[in-house]
């Protein structure tokens, strides 16, 4: 697998929109994996992001087995603790949670998956991860028990997205959180995409193609669908 993150930022500078497909592994058994990896080789997807909130399973390596065979697409694990590390995804969204100051989620699960990444061959991407309030409390705000930013606190997420880009962060990502009432607003993302220089990933409340449409016009790089895909597998083809 090639360098996925220069990937990323090659489509930024050629202006390519990119689109991934969240699974959460506590929600789908191996079988359901097959028939859902066949239509997202079908979909626009370019890439896969496999984790969740709340797993602590144990068939994660043979699902993104499945998705690799089937999808043919880059695999990112994007994890809600180090037990959601598997050796057999691309890369990593190395995710620290930005907007919350509960330190496990700041740096302490960073710590402790140190071991595993250091023996581990996954491309290691940072990521400042931004929790927006979406309308409703979601299973990041319940487990990391942080409170997310006010969806009209544009400055506040402009900041918090400044922030980490200077710390070092190679994408920041904004996160209304699965099953939100509505997505990130359009002012926000256009505000934050304006003023960063690193991609922006944007994800949750997003249902349609509508919606990613009006996503990708506010600026964001890569869109995640989530929910929306869970629920109807077939949400490309209408």
């Amino acid at each position: 697998m090639t360098n996925i993150y220069q990937q990323i930022l090659n489509s930024k500078v050629n202006r390519k929109k990119l689109l991934a497909i969240l699974i959460d592994p506590e929600k789908v058994s191996i079988e359901q994996v097959k028939v859902l990896a066949i239509k997202i080789k079908k979909s626009p997807a370019t890439h896969i992001f496999v984790g969740g909130s709340t797993f602590e399973g144990t068939h994660l390596d043979e699902l993104i087995f499945v998705l690799k065979k089937e999808a043919q697409l880059p695999i990112l694990i994007f994890p809600g603790h180090p037990c959601q590390i598997s050796n057999a995804a691309d890369g990593i969204l190395f995710l620290s949670l930005l907007s919350g100051r509960n330190p496990e989620y700041l740096i302490e699960h960073h710590i402790n998956s140190v071991e595993i990444l250091v023996q581990s061959k996954l491309e290691i991407i940072p990521t400042g991860y931004l929790l927006i309030d979406g309308g409703k409390e979601t299973a990041v705000q319940r487990v990391s028990q942080t409170k997310p930013i006010e969806k009209d606190n544009i400055e506040l997420a402009y900041k918090t997205a400044k922030a980490g880009e200077f710390l070092g962060k190679k994408l920041i990502y904004l996160e209304a959180g699965s099953g939100a009432n509505q997505h990130v607003s359009t002012e926000m993302i256009r505000y934050v995409a304006q003023n960063i220089e690193i991609p922006l990933i944007v994800g949750g409340g997003i249902r349609s193609m509508k919606m990613i449409q009006e996503v990708y016009e506010a600026g964001a790089d890569l869109v995640v669908i989530g929910t929306a895909f869970e629920n109807n597998n077939n949400l490309f083809s209408l």
